[in-house]
């Protein structure tokens, strides 16, 4: 990292570390206003505000008020978080700032004695783990795995190709490319390539989405011509995935709230090559216009709004940016949206609720206050419906995928049958 850089990246965190907005939002705007900016000063830009965010609390031990003086963040991001040795960067800093980072240095190892930082996680959120009977170690191993960077993964539309095919493909052009092991649609990439202008992508063929996302969808089990909701459909990565299972046909409502989200949607639904898609904006979860689904659905997924927690290594300032407060505010929403959802299911047909979330309270604690609330309604193993896509831990009604165990995003999902 050069001066200029360094400037930068102070400036880019005196906003980031506010922690008003999300992170990348912040990023995307500062570079629209830093227009000659190349590439690799974007890059390390990113890399430093991104590696201060997940080492903040080692950092904040010595600085306890980092947004303040985000030029000392920046460095110790450098020498915690990317690696640098003091001697790497002292050409950066004054005196006093390189006396201040020889000192930081020297409190290293005792970064390990106290949990917060060990975990790199916020005192709230290892009480809300603790709360669940998580010890020591089980927060520090899931701490430790979300602080490093999620590779790419991506979906085959199978519309559109085969993954055996596509996969040798693109091992051909020279890409590091793996199979995903669980999702039998899914690709690795550990380098994150930037595949956004790869004709793969531009056709449709592929579509961004981690592997955990991709089993939540296989675990709708939708087939041709069903009546599908997905209740909280977002940008709609879930929903292009069943599309596909669908072969493109039946019917499949895409609600949200946002009608940006759904505008994102549309220009995917026609590169996928999908027709059975109709997205529909809705005020809330008790919108007079969805009544007319009551008890006709075969599925209805709900991805429900969550704190977010299992996608902290593509989302580390989420941790700052939440706090048991909102938690507790979401689980109400929650349970709304859930029990408004449960009304479109068919007899017979399949509910499955989801989060990406790691908190008992958004997950198991949900499904067991709606059952005990709901009568007629019967638990699929989700064992019995992966098969063989099943990760070989997995040993409970409910799907918990781990980003240390599974290295996916940390998504939940239950499935529950309506049987009157």
């Amino acid at each position: 990292m050069n001066a200029q850089q360094l400037d930068l990246t102070t400036s880019a965190l005196a906003q980031v570390l506010t922690f008003r907005q999300p992170a990348d939002v912040v990023l995307s705007s500062f570079f629209r206003r830093e227009r000659k900016l190349g590439v690799r000063d974007r890059q390390e830009i990113a890399e430093t505000v991104f590696a201060t965010i997940r080492h903040l609390q080692k950092i904040q031990q010595m600085l306890p008020k980092p947004h303040n003086k985000p030029r000392r963040a920046a460095l110790a991001a450098l020498v915690l978080g990317r690696g640098l040795s003091v001697h790497a960067v002292e050409t950066l800093c004054d005196t006093d700032e390189k006396d201040w980072l020889v000192e930081l240095k020297a409190h290293k190892s005792e970064f390990a004695s106290t949990l917060t930082t060990a975990a790199e996680l916020p005192q709230w959120m290892i009480e809300c783990l603790q709360q669940q009977d998580w010890d020591d170690e089980q927060i520090v191993a899931y701490g430790r795995s979300v602080m490093q960077s999620a590779p790419l993964d991506v979906r085959v539309n199978t519309l559109k190709g085969k993954r055996d095919k596509i996969l040798a493909a693109l091992q051909a052009e020279g890409l590091r490319a793996e199979a995903t092991p669980y999702s039998p649609w899914g690709i690795r990439f550990p380098d994150k390539p930037a595949l956004n202008r790869h004709p793969l992508f531009l056709d449709g063929v592929l579509e961004v989405q981690d592997e955990g996302s991709q089993l939540l969808a296989l675990l709708t089990g939708v087939k041709r011509g069903q009546i599908v909701v997905d209740f909280c459909a977002g940008a709609g990565g879930k929903t292009l995935a069943m599309g596909a299972m669908m072969a493109g046909s039946g019917r499949l409502y895409a609600l949200d709230v946002a009608e940006k989200r759904l505008a994102n949607l549309k220009p995917r639904m026609v590169r996928a090559g999908l027709t059975n898609i109709h997205p529909q904006r809705i005020d809330n979860e008790h919108d007079a216009r969805i009544a007319r689904l009551k008890a006709k659905a075969d599925c209805v997924l709900v991805d429900a709004p969550c704190s977010g927690l299992g996608t902290l290594r593509r989302n580390p300032d989420l941790k700052y940016r939440q706090n048991s407060d909102n938690v507790a505010a979401l689980q109400q929403q929650q349970q709304s949206i859930l029990q408004a959802a449960s009304a479109l299911v068919r007899p017979g047909g399949r509910l499955v609720y989801a989060t990406c979330s790691i908190l008992e309270a958004e997950n198991q604690q949900q499904l067991n206050d709606f059952l005990a609330a709901n009568n007629g309604w019967h638990i699929e193993p989700v064992n019995t419906l992966l098969k063989s896509h099943t990760p070989s831990s997995m040993h409970s009604d409910y799907l918990q995928l781990s980003t240390s165990e599974h290295h996916t995003d940390g998504f939940f999902a239950a499935v529950l049958t309506r049987i009157k």
